[in-house]
């Protein structure tokens, strides 16, 4: 009988989430979902247009999805983690080494909203400036209040960012990732490596989806990171006094409405990467995916998050 009922919800859940998301989640525009356009591009569609486009990139989500162990349904790398208790729900392959491109951000963000002092105003150096491809353009002897760089770090995610906040943290880069590997090995996740603060590529930097999977455990119980992940957008203000609408780059927080962050990553070797977390009374996940597609994080991540709330 209960199994019978379980099913019944599940499949309840399935058909209301299909449809209410199957035109929803849709691909990014470019290779870079992370990227931040310049301040004088503004893209300008009609109506017509925006239907046109939304209809020809819409992407489903088939209700087999919400079983997880269903071949195929869902990237190879994943874990589901109960974010209270930290029980594992769901893993596939969750202890094998991979890049985490811009999810590690959130340990970078964790580190310095437990260092405190987020009022204090932060002056940007020259070497932060060195982080293709995904820049905020913050500019050397421009002062930032620390709170003000780290919504930005967790909302559109500019590498800029993350090495001026690191190395305001620690003194260097090379100091800050020695942060960031101890905190890792203090949180448990012991099968990690960190080399710099952003997730860019380097050899020797790798984590897991059970170690990210802790850290962002770690992540969703800070208050301030939490109130800062579900930010669908927020306006940067530049020491020069221009503003500048962010939005987040979380396609699966700003479709679903359980969903309430938290970071996403993409390079070349990474693939695409989603940490997510998502809550209803009583139950709170936390779901990882890496190297994944373009388009399929998001459907396989959202997949995996409304099956774990309603597991």
């Amino acid at each position: 009988m209960k199994r019978q009922v379980r099913w019944i919800t599940l499949t309840i859940c399935a058909l209301l989430f299909a449809g209410n998301v199957a035109a929803a989640i849709t691909p990014d525009e470019d290779d870079a979902p992370n990227a931040v356009r310049p301040t004088s591009v503004h893209k300008h569609h009609s109506r017509a247009q925006k239907r046109a486009a939304a209809k020809a990139d819409d992407v489903s989500i088939p209700a087999s999805a919400f079983n997880p162990t269903r071949s195929g349904a869902v990237p190879n790398t994943r874990a589901v983690v109960d974010a209270r208790t930290g029980a594992v729900l769901h893993e596939k392959n969750a202890d094998q080494p991979r890049p985490a491109a811009s999810t590690q951000k959130l340990l970078t963000a964790l580190i310095i909203a437990e260092t405190g002092y987020l009022d204090r105003p932060v002056r940007v150096e020259q070497v932060d400036t060195f982080a293709e491809p995904v820049r905020l353009n913050i500019r050397p002897g421009e002062f930032y209040q620390r709170i003000d760089l780290l919504r930005a770090l967790l909302v559109k995610s500019p590498n800029d960012v993350a090495r001026c906040l690191a190395r305001d943290n620690a003194g260097s880069l090379d100091a800050f990732a020695d942060k960031m590997n101890a905190k890792a090995q203090m949180l448990g996740a012991t099968h990690s490596h960190f080399i710099n603060p952003n997730g860019l590529p380097m050899p020797g930097q790798y984590s897991t989806a059970r170690d990210l999977a802790i850290i962002a455990r770690a992540a969703y119980a800070n208050p301030t990171i939490r109130s800062i992940v579900c930010l669908p957008q927020l306006v940067f203000r530049y020491a020069n006094g221009r503003t500048r609408e962010l939005e987040n780059t979380n396609k699966v927080l700003k479709r679903l409405p359980f969903c309430n962050g938290m970071k996403t990553g993409y390079t070349e070797a990474a693939g695409h990467c989603l940490i997510a977390s998502g809550s209803r009374p009583g139950r709170d996940v936390i779901v990882v995916v890496l190297g994944d597609t373009k388009s399929g994080v998001w459907t396989d991540a959202a997949s995996l998050l409304s099956w774990g709330l309603w597991l």
